[in-house]
């Protein structure tokens, strides 16, 4: 069942993003070789809690962290350990925030020192995507369109897209309907209505998008080896314009400030 939200359920989910955005900025500021995925999980934990919210993320069907955190030829969720990040990492955070009973989710995928040219082709074509799927994201369109203009663009950058994950819709629930597909046809699927709350988040692979679950149950890798990308924002359908309510500026502020990571400040 897709639930509608009112305008007061709105601002309750944007609080929740604006941590979700906070704690990736914060997050950004640390990312360096050397740093271990815990010591990045446990100030995100940290900041999370000092904001008033918890985890979305921690303990949901058994995770067992704050971050979901993916390295390279990683995917999605990636369990943080004590792995050091090294000169060269595509490093994806994927955060969610609970907050007075709303969810808000948000992935920045990161670029850490003396990175190739296809890391950030690959980076800015991902994060393209999001943004092609998020402009059709408007009441009266079906949600094909959305899956249909992100792998339109990927494609043909001569990427592939994952079709075992999807996005979602989000509000008292981390994973609600409808399912958010980075693939499809522009006229089939629900049709989208204002107050529709959806995550979009494209998860884009260099090579062959087959992917595999690794024996911990939740790290997503690419079979091939190839590199794996992923940006996400919480999105509201609305009438002309879809209103994102994540933020990723707040998140590149930082990144301009820390020597480590590439700037990538396309919007």
């Amino acid at each position: 069942m897709v639930f509608l939200k009112t305008e007061e359920e709105i601002e309750r989910i944007q609080r929740s993003a604006i941590i979700v955005s906070e704690t990736l900025a914060q997050v950004a500021k640390y990312i360096q070789p050397g740093i271990t995925l815990l010591e990045l999980d446990r100030i995100a934990e940290t900041f999370i809690k000092k904001s008033g919210g918890q985890s979305g993320f921690l303990g949901y069907d058994g995770y067992p962290n704050t971050l979901c955190i993916s390295i390279n030829d990683e995917v999605i969720h990636g369990i943080p350990s004590s792995q050091k990040i090294q000169d060269g990492d595509m490093v994806s955070c994927d955060c969610g925030v609970l907050l007075d009973g709303f969810y808000g989710d948000s992935c920045y995928t990161f670029l850490v020192g003396d990175v190739t040219e296809e890391h950030k082709r690959l980076c800015q074509v991902t994060k393209e995507a999001l943004n092609k799927g998020i402009e059709v994201a408007i009441e009266g369109n079906r949600i094909g369109r959305i899956g249909n203009a992100i792998q339109s663009h990927v494609e043909r950058n001569g990427y592939s897209i994952v079709r075992k994950y999807c996005g979602h819709g989000i509000g008292r629930n981390l994973h609600e309907d409808p399912r958010v597909c980075n693939y499809g046809k522009t006229h089939h699927g629900i049709q989208l209505k204002s107050g529709m709350i959806i995550a979009i988040e494209p998860m884009v692979c260099s090579g062959i998008a087959d992917v595999k679950v690794l024996p911990d149950g939740w790290t997503v890798k690419t079979r091939d080896q190839s590199l794996g990308c992923h940006f996400e924002h919480t999105v509201v359908v609305r009438e002309n314009k879809a209103q994102i309510l994540t933020d990723f500026k707040v998140i590149e502020t930082q990144i301009f400030k820390n020597s480590y990571l590439w700037q990538n400040s396309l919007q």
